[in-house]
């Protein structure tokens, strides 16, 4: 198959820190698009990645799956894009379309494991797939999204794997008006839950360890900010919540917020922390509480949460970085110094 070098900025090994280097892209297929990238957001599970952190990473690793481009060539069967339009490619570049997970759409969770945008084995080149820190992509139409008019493009990239994480499980449980919401945690995935359950109609309360964040967490949509280290603050508002949304991925205190659910109420995971949380077994069987997870969302429910922060205009509060400067943003986000979103410039790299 023929293939074109792209320029990228990689990791070469767990140690190293990222650096020039170019990847083989292959030629558009009949199915296929090609995106120049215009921005990329900075995932935690990028650094996670290159570091490997989950014991899994393929070198060289190319990170980035918060992708927003510009459609350059298409495949002669692609109906849905043409060469010009504004397009985005979010965690998964494929899956195997047959289970029942898949024809249900609900690829994220595809019995035979999706095709992740970056680390995982590319099914049509070899070797692994490579993300979006990088000048250009080829993706199949089927996991290409459509960005709607009026968003600003660079503050839309994090919604590829930021906005949905936090969109799929408010969606699936149902939250609306006259439901009390709680939000664990205001950084990334945080800052985007606060926003998503505001729009969607709920009491939203944010929880935060970090007094300097009640003014933010008002300002992005909360109605009430608990500092959780507040024993008595959070003892306020045992067994009221309808849902929570747990959005840190350190070591925390997670039945601290399942005391906070009433009868049949749910708290459902989407941070991943590196180390398990124990779980007393009485704060879940004597009110009826649920304790769940969540990873990102489907391809149709991915392009409906697009159209959805269009309508009410919706996007990640972000710094906008060239990408010579992402090994300082990685540092900087280690230490959660950025309010909300790392997002990358592609048009540095290109310069």
């Amino acid at each position: 198959m023929k293939t074109n070098s792209v320029h990228s900025f990689a990791a070469q090994s767990a140690t190293s820190s990222l650096g020039s280097y170019d990847i083989a892209r292959r030629e558009p297929g009949p199915w296929d698009v090609e995106m120049e990238i215009l921005y990329c957001g900075v995932c935690h599970s990028d650094l996670h990645q290159a570091r490997n952190e989950w014991k899994n990473t393929i070198y060289p690793c190319v990170p980035g799956h918060e992708i927003v481009g510009r459609v350059t060539r298409v495949g002669a069967e692609v109906e849905k894009f043409k060469t010009g339009d504004i397009t985005a490619v979010g965690c998964m570049v494929d899956s195997c379309g047959k289970c029942d997970n898949c024809r249900a759409g609900q690829e994220q969770y595809c019995l035979s494991f999706p095709t992740f945008t970056y680390n995982s084995e590319d099914k049509i080149l070899g070797g692994p797939t490579f993300g979006g820190y990088s000048t250009s992509i080829v993706v199949d139409e089927a996991f290409v999204l459509r960005v709607p008019e009026g968003l600003d493009l660079a503050a839309t990239a994090p919604l590829l794997c930021a906005g949905i994480t936090t969109y799929s499980p408010l969606r699936h449980w149902k939250v609306g008006p006259g439901q009390k919401v709680g939000v664990v945690g205001l950084g990334g995935l945080g800052h985007m839950g606060v926003k998503f359950a505001r729009a969607f109609g709920a009491h939203v309360v944010l929880f935060t360890t970090s007094p300097n964040k009640i003014e933010d967490g008002l300002r992005l949509g909360a109605h009430e900010v608990v500092v959780s280290k507040d024993a008595n603050a959070m003892a306020k508002h045992t067994a009221s919540f309808d849902f929570i949304l747990d959005a840190v991925s350190a070591q925390h205190d997670i039945n601290a917020y399942l005391s906070l659910l009433k009868l049949d109420g749910t708290l459902t995971l989407v941070g991943a922390p590196e180390e398990p949380l124990p779980v007393a077994a009485f704060n879940l069987l004597l009110p009826r509480r649920n304790f769940s997870g969540s990873a990102i969302g489907g391809i149709a429910e991915t392009q409906e949460m697009l159209d959805f922060c269009a309508k009410h205009q919706i996007v990640s509060d972000i710094e906008l970085i060239p990408m010579q400067k992402i090994n300082e943003a990685w540092e900087r986000l280690l230490k959660q110094d950025v309010r909300y979103r790392f997002v990358i410039d592609m048009a540095s790299l290109k310069a």
